[in-house]
């Protein structure tokens, strides 16, 4: 008869995976590079088959320990789930949560997330949180793989097996600085504007950047600080959300380039993964979130 694994174990395969070898995971695990291996060592023989290739090339996973990693995520997904969920039904709220934002989020008094997350350590104290800025792309895999519990922000795409509860409507306009050639032009034609040095960002495709006026980009950023400072050096144009922006018009640092024909609005929604709802911190802190949206 098969005896599954110890979970220790298979917390040590995911670790290790999600780090891409030994060397890397050992902070994550507290333990070192010796013991991880001696611990992978007994998983592969509880198994009996290779999980990893080590050596000159690098660290990756066999076939079959892709195809265990992924079982191996959802398995522990649930017991962490189960966990949470039976703490919720004995009326104590702990373990941990997981939650992923878009960046330039503090700026947005729309979205009342210190608030709601103030709220939610005030009934419980006793859940670790942790916080994590990503992009959009990232958000959607760490929810499905669970290493996020939920996140909020604007998602291009979405993957399936996820859920998304829209929260509202995030604008954008095209900014150019006092440095660059139109700000103090008033006659501006559209056409002029779509040639500009525009900044895309990284989870923009071309269809997306399409979508805004533009057939090309010259300089891709990861966050919206990097996007600022481009648009600050007066060599480019590029997007960036208005109350992120808003400082910068205040200052007579930036101005809005022909709004009516260039601005656009992002829909931010909150995700979590489909049959994780009930999870009672999850369940908590997207009820939270809801609520004060909703005022």
């Amino acid at each position: 008869m098969f005896h599954p694994p110890d979970l220790k174990l298979l917390r040590i395969f995911v670790a290790v995976a999600h780090h891409q070898g030994f060397a890397k995971a050992q902070q994550d695990l507290n333990l070192s590079t010796s013991a991880i291996s001696t611990y992978m060592g007994q998983l592969e023989s509880q198994l009996g088959f290779k999980l990893c290739e080590r050596g000159r090339s690098g660290f990756s996973l066999t076939e079959k320990g892709e195809r265990l990693l992924v079982e191996t995520q959802r398995l522990i997904g649930e017991l962490d789930g189960f966990g949470a969920y039976a703490s919720s039904l004995k009326g104590d709220l702990s373990g941990n949560l997981k939650l992923g934002v878009l960046d330039s989020t503090v700026t947005d008094q729309t979205l009342p997330l210190p608030e709601a997350i103030g709220t939610f350590f005030q009934r419980h104290p006793a859940v670790h949180l942790s916080l994590f800025v990503k992009s959009p792309y990232e958000l959607q895999e760490g929810v499905l793989n669970n290493d996020l519990d939920l996140a909020v922000g604007f998602f291009p795409s979405r993957a399936p097996g996820l859920v998304f509860h829209p929260l509202y409507r995030e604008q954008q306009w095209l900014y150019c600085s006092d440095r660059h050639p139109l700000y103090k032009e008033r006659q501006i034609p559209e056409a002029l504007v779509s040639e500009l040095n525009v900044v895309r960002r990284s989870y923009w495709s071309q269809a997306e950047l399409g979508r805004h006026g533009f057939k090309r980009s010259v300089a891709t950023v990861e966050s919206m600080e990097a996007l600022l400072i481009l648009i600050l050096s007066g060599a480019y144009v590029g997007y960036l959300p208005e109350h992120f922006a808003q400082p910068w018009v205040d200052q007579a640092r930036l101005r809005v380039l022909l709004p009516a024909a260039f601005g656009f609005q992002s829909q931010f929604s909150l995700v979590t993964r489909r049959g994780r709802g009930r999870e009672a911190p999850i369940h908590a802190m997207r009820d939270l979130l809801l609520r004060k949206m909703r005022g």
